[in-house]
This record gives structure tokens, C-alpha cells and sequence, in this order.
């Protein structure tokens, strides 16, 4: 019985485990981090002002150091692909639309394996998880405005905010804000899951009919 009950838990808080341990693990793959970035490749150690995540994946740092953060950070990335999975899959359960439901498990399921390709060699084909979490996103924040989460509301539009202004910063070559704006979206991103997680129901959702739903 008290198996049951551990098994129960776990499942219960999975997201919540993957993500806190992901988070975990990439700070420990930056206190391993030699030093280097795109705009002091001569920096020490990483800086959260001037390195990207992504530079914790690499098998060697931009100062030309060997990265032995990078197991960390890579196993780091396997649950936090794992935990948004999860977190996409649960959420298709909660949608009364059978058509939106399907499209937000898809995202799950493809999103376990496209994250983590992000911090392999394949890291550009893995960007596509980014954009299927943000139209997954979207997808949940039409279903929050109609609900009665006045606050999920609020915490939604400000997520997919962060998302826009980081690909703005990004592709107009704000380098040096575009770093910052990183952390903040990927912060932002793992409040509102958590959120969205432990915070809503199926219930929430009962009044919005899949018949005629259009997004």
C-alpha cells in the first residue's frame, strides 16, 4: 500500500520532479562551465548576463576549455524535456475539445524528444520543440481567457510575451538583452507550467464546448 501511495505521488508531482531537477542540474553544469561567451569569449566560469543556456552543451567551452558541465547539463535537459512532455500530455486532458486536446498531446509527445535534441549536436532541429511549446502555449491561453482564471490569465499573456520580445531581441542582433531575456522566458515559462499544472482542472474548462471552438 504505501508503494502504491509512492508511486501515486510521484506521478502526481512529475512535472514538478523533472523540472526541479532539470533546474538543479543545469546549475550545477554552470558551475562547471570554464568560462567564454559570444560577448567576452575571454569571461570566466558562466555568467548568467552573458552566457546562453546553450553554451552548456557544447563539449568545449568558447575560451577553447573542455566542458565537463556538459553531462550535467545534458541530463539536465532529458528531464526537462521529460516534464514538459508530461506537462503538455496532462493538459490535453483537462481540454473539453477533442480536436485541441489531440494537437496539445501531439506537442507532448513530440516535445520529449525535440527539447532534448537541443542540447545535441542536432540543436538546430531541435529548436522546433520552441515553437511547438509556444503554439501549445497559445493554444492553453485561448482556453484560460475563456475560463474563470483571472490570474492564469494575467501569467499566460505575460509567458508569451517574454517568448516575443526574446525572438526580437535575438534575431535584431540585441545580443547582450537577448541573453537576459533567455532566463526570463525560460523563468516564466516554468512558473506558468507549474501553474497550469497544479492550478487547473478539467472542471475549469466544462463551459467551453468543443463544438464550434475555433482558436
Amino acid at each position: 500500500m504505501e508503494i502504491l501511495r509512492i508511486k501515486q505521488m510521484i506521478k502526481k508531482y512529475s512535472v514538478l520532479i523533472c523540472l526541479a531537477i532539470s533546474v538543479i542540474l543545469i546549475v550545477v553544469a554552470t558551475l562547471f562551465y570554464p568560462g567564454g561567451s559570444l560577448l567576452d569569449k575571454n569571461s570566466i566560469g558562466f555568467q548568467w548576463s552573458k552566457n546562453f543556456l546553450s553554451n552548456l552543451f557544447a563539449t568545449k567551452a568558447i575560451n577553447g576549455s573542455e566542458n565537463p558541465g556538459r553531462i550535467w547539463a545534458i541530463v539536465g535537459m532529458a528531464f526537462y524535456s521529460v516534464g514538459y512532455g508530461i506537462f503538455f500530455i496532462n493538459m490535453s486532458k483537462k481540454i473539453p475539445s477533442g480536436q485541441w486536446a489531440n494537437i496539445l498531446k501531439f506537442i507532448g509527445v513530440t516535445n520529449i524528444l525535440f527539447i532534448f535534441l537541443i542540447a545535441t549536436p542536432l540543436h538546430d532541429l531541435g529548436a522546433i520543440s520552441i515553437i511547438l511549446t509556444l503554439f501549445g502555449l497559445f493554444i492553453i491561453t485561448v482556453f484560460i481567457l475563456k475560463s474563470k482564471l483571472h490570474l492564469l490569465k494575467f501569467c499566460c499573456i505575460i509567458c508569451l510575451l517574454t517568448f516575443y520580445c526574446f525572438f526580437f531581441l535575438f534575431g535584431f542582433g540585441y545580443l547582450d538583452l537577448a541573453v537576459i531575456m533567455q532566463k526570463v522566458y525560460n523563468a516564466s515559462a516554468i512558473l506558468l507550467v507549474l501553474g497550469l499544472e497544479y492550478f487547473t482542472k478539467y472542471e475549469d474548462f466544462t463551459q467551453i464546448r468543443s463544438e464550434g471552438e475555433r482558436i
